[in-house]
């Protein structure tokens, strides 16, 4: 911001010695326009001296993708989006026959199992039952009479979710790639963090009878925010950062006034 082009000096009158007409050495005050000092760059000093961030929901340092900032007013906005309860997405990579201390790949190994004997039917099944489970939790907190006519209104709106703080939940979950001893899920979450979801990689491991690790954990939707938003770190100058606040300004405009 202090690069970007200032805004002129203001403009004052004052009255300056000059030679008056006739010459013979005398002098007269003459009205002229002249900047004022007190707004040069070398008086003032930088226009901006600080300026309010907020951060969202956070990632640690194994993880990656969408990390979503407020910046001046949008720190409340981002506040609001918060108390909206909306979904996160992430893409979640695992590999089977090991366990580590710390669910991740790069933890130390703790046990080695053998894994031919998983197929991607099995997976899906232990997946499909993790959902089922989810979905339960995700009614019994979201504080709702599923037999009343604002619980349907709710449901066809997609808009079923936990009133308040509530454990992690996973609305939905389902395999992208297998080719073992590898494997990609697809989570769709909420009020998670990443060290839960490597914990379910690895608990997804014993329940097929051997273990896994995680490999890879990254966010590809925060709420309304998606990887296409996002700005890679080569894009991080003014323009750029505008630009993102413009595009996403009516998608959060909408999602607030749909949601609360």
């Amino acid at each position: 911001l202090n690069a970007a082009p200032g805004r002129p000096p203001r403009q004052q009158v004052r009255f300056l010695p000059a030679s008056a007409p006739g010459g013979g050495g005398a002098v007269e005050l003459v009205a002229a326009r002249v900047p004022v000092l007190a707004d040069h760059p070398l008086v003032r000093g930088p226009r901006f001296k600080k300026l309010k961030i907020g951060a969202g929901h956070r990632l640690d340092v194994k993880a990656s993708g969408v990390f979503v900032l407020g910046i001046g007013h949008g720190n409340k906005l981002l506040t609001d989006l918060y108390n909206c309860h909306l979904t996160r997405v992430y893409t979640v990579g695992g590999l089977f026959g090991k366990a580590t201390d710390d669910f991740s790949d790069t933890g130390n190994l703790v046990e080695k199992t053998t894994f031919d004997h998983i197929t991607r039917e099995k997976l899906e099944r232990i997946l499909a039952v993790i959902q089922g489970t989810n979905q339960k939790a995700l009614l019994m907190y979201s504080n709702i009479d599923m037999k009343t006519q604002e619980a349907y209104e709710l449901a066809v709106k997609g808009l079923i979710r936990p009133m308040g703080k509530s454990p992690p939940i996973i609305t939905a979950v389902r395999c992208l790639q297998f080719a073992l001893p590898e494997f990609q899920l697809e989570i769709h979450c909420l009020h998670e963090t990443q060290q839960y979801l490597r914990k379910m990689v690895h608990e997804i491991g014993l329940e097929l009878k051997s273990s896994a690790v995680c490999t890879q954990v990254r966010r590809i939707r925060d709420g309304v925010f998606t990887v296409d938003d996002a700005l890679l770190r080569t894009q991080w100058n003014l323009q750029s950062i505008q630009e993102a606040i413009r595009n996403c300004q009516l998608k959060v405009e909408t999602e607030l006034e749909k949601t609360l």
